[in-house]
């Protein structure tokens, strides 16, 4: 019984030729200069209004003067889930993740290329008027979040609660305190809180000050799968604070105090690594006991990197399907088989196995924190957080019969009738 191999090159979408996003092809444009008097949210904080409840993004008006831990942004799947805006999401019920985002009239001082948030947009849009993730992020008050999750109690849509913490100087202090408010009233055995990390200002005390108040997952959101990625993408590149190793040392630290299956790092695909260099990643966080969450690469409208193109389909159905058989099914890197271009060309399983997998679907939902279906389902499932529903990267729900004959297609795997 052999190995499933792929026959050749699949079609592709990034209108290089290639079916891969190659290095050279993937950098960034340079940050530009903000002109002083637009810096560090300085119209916000000078004659922005004082918030009144929610705020829905609006490029027209100034930003109310919002700042956590009083408020917190949240997904537009996460506000319509959670009944403080009217909405719906193609073929799916929002999301099962309350993600709560810090929010400041700064901003982040952070200017990660990929990113919606970044700091170069300053005098573009105010902070909290940015999208992040291809949608806008609606502004609620902790308390008002806090009360409507405490009154459902266990009848709760949400499996989970993840705080994300940006660059900031209060950011620290804020999801200490934002957690403290959850705590105090929704049970973490309820709905268990995971931590996406802000590692540049975080030392080990931090962590340990956050598994002790509770949260269950710590994740560091590496996104680049390679030191000269982050760098170019994250660090000195765009004039970013960052460093990979301040973020692998953070990492480290919430491997000893959150332990196995507790922390992960989230993994960007398509911004110049091979295959081979993201699975070795991928393999290496496993070795390591945590997991790795991953995301598609979609050029975010206003980021550094918006005039590039997304990963195509067939490579990121690759990586997708060789990420998961890593970190569920005990397949190891070493057991795949790479072709000179570091593309996948066999994922070390038997024919009839590897059919199973890809028939199930999962291996081609959202991956990251799991929530209360199975462990390989994730919670925060990001509706169309990196692909529009016309062409779907990441499922935030069980893909169909039809799907996984897309997905197939993408993947240049048919299923084999006898």
């Amino acid at each position: 019984m052999g190995c499933i191999k792929q026959d050749g090159v699949n079609a592709t979408d990034n209108g290089s030729g290639l079916d891969f996003n190659p290095y050279e092809s993937m950098q960034p444009r340079a940050p530009g200069v903000t002109p002083r008097e637009m810096r560090n949210g300085a119209r916000v904080k000078s004659d922005g209004p004082a918030p009144e409840g929610l705020y829905r993004p609006d490029y027209n008006i100034l930003t109310p003067q919002m700042r956590s831990p009083d408020y917190v942004q949240m997904s537009t799947a996460a506000a319509i889930t959670l009944g403080v805006t009217d909405g719906r999401m193609y073929r799916c019920e929002c999301t099962r993740c309350l993600n709560l985002l810090l929010t400041y009239p700064e901003g982040c001082r952070a200017n990660c290329a990929y990113c919606g948030l970044a700091r170069h947009r300053e005098a573009e849009r105010d902070y909290a008027d940015r999208n992040f993730i291809r949608v806008d992020w609606p502004a609620v008050p902790m308390e008002t979040v806090v009360d409507i999750v405490a009154k459902d109690g266990a009848n709760s849509p949400f499996h989970r609660m993840c705080i994300s913490m940006i660059t900031h100087p209060r950011s620290d202090d804020d999801t200490v305190a934002v957690l403290k408010k959850w705590t105090s009233r929704i049970d973490p055995d309820t709905i268990p809180v995971s931590i996406l990390s802000n590692p540049t200002t975080m030392g080990r005390a931090d962590v340990e000050n956050l598994k002790n108040l509770g949260a269950d997952i710590f994740t560091v959101a590496l996104d680049a799968a390679t030191p000269a990625i982050f760098d170019r993408t994250r660090g000195k590149g765009v004039q970013s604070p960052h460093k990979w190793s301040k973020y692998w040392e953070v990492l480290m630290d919430a491997r000893d105090i959150f332990g196995a299956e507790k922390f992960g790092a989230h993994i960007i695909v398509g911004m110049g690594e091979t295959e081979y260099e993201v699975l070795n990643l991928v393999q290496e966080l496993v070795d390591l006991g945590g997991h790795s969450h991953m995301f598609c690469f979609f050029p975010e409208d206003g980021s550094l990197m918006d005039h590039l193109p997304a990963t195509p389909r067939d490579q990121w159905r690759r990586v997708q399907l060789a990420r998961y058989l890593i970190d569920y099914r005990d397949v190891r890197i070493d057991h795949m088989k790479f072709d000179e271009l570091g593309r996948v060309v066999d994922f070390g399983l038997p024919t009839t196995e590897l059919d199973d997998v890809i028939n199930a679907g999962v291996a081609f939902r959202t991956s990251g924190c799991p929530g209360k279906e199975a462990e390989d389902v994730s919670a925060c499932d990001r509706p169309y957080g990196d692909s529009p529903p016309s062409n779907i990267a990441s499922y935030p729900f069980a893909p169909k019969k039809k799907d996984l004959k897309k997905i197939r297609k993408q993947l240049g795997i048919p299923l084999k009738t006898v």
